[in-house]
């Protein structure tokens, strides 16, 4: 873990099938449910609300391929239904069945370095260390 309690690039990382492909240096996660409302007649206001479904949007910057992904020809371009993991002193955040829905790149060519990639995930789960 990080130097007291706060995460570094190896607490931040990129999952798929179990392995670590590549570590990242900060995140931004935002969720959002579709809510509805439940209206009576001849009622001014709602009578309830209806919770929808969560999207989950992560936005990760800088990310680093590890040694043994880039041995193996990792693109990030070509990633699809990965994990996101976020080590935090307490407890374990992980996004699973992730997409990504924008990449954006600068630096020299070659170089297994993305500066920001915005995730949607399927799944939140959170546990306690």
């Amino acid at each position: 873990m990080g130097v007291a309690g706060f995460p570094t690039s190896s607490d931040i990382y990129l999952e798929i099938d179990g392995k670590k492909v590549a570590v990242v240096q900060s995140y931004a996660a935002k969720t959002s449910k579709t809510s509805q409302t439940v209206e009576a007649f001849g009622e001014e206001e709602p009578v309830a609300t209806i919770p929808g479904q969560r999207t989950h949007i992560i936005e990760l910057t800088r990310l680093y391929a590890t040694d043994e992904a880039v041995r193996d020809g990792l693109d990030f371009h070509a990633l699809s239904d990965f994990s996101l993991v976020i080590c935090k002193p307490d407890r374990k955040i992980i996004y699973s069945g992730c997409q990504w829905q924008d990449i954006s790149e600068t630096g020299a060519l070659g170089a297994m370095v993305v500066e920001k990639i915005t995730v949607v995930a399927a799944r939140r789960i959170e546990t306690s260390v």
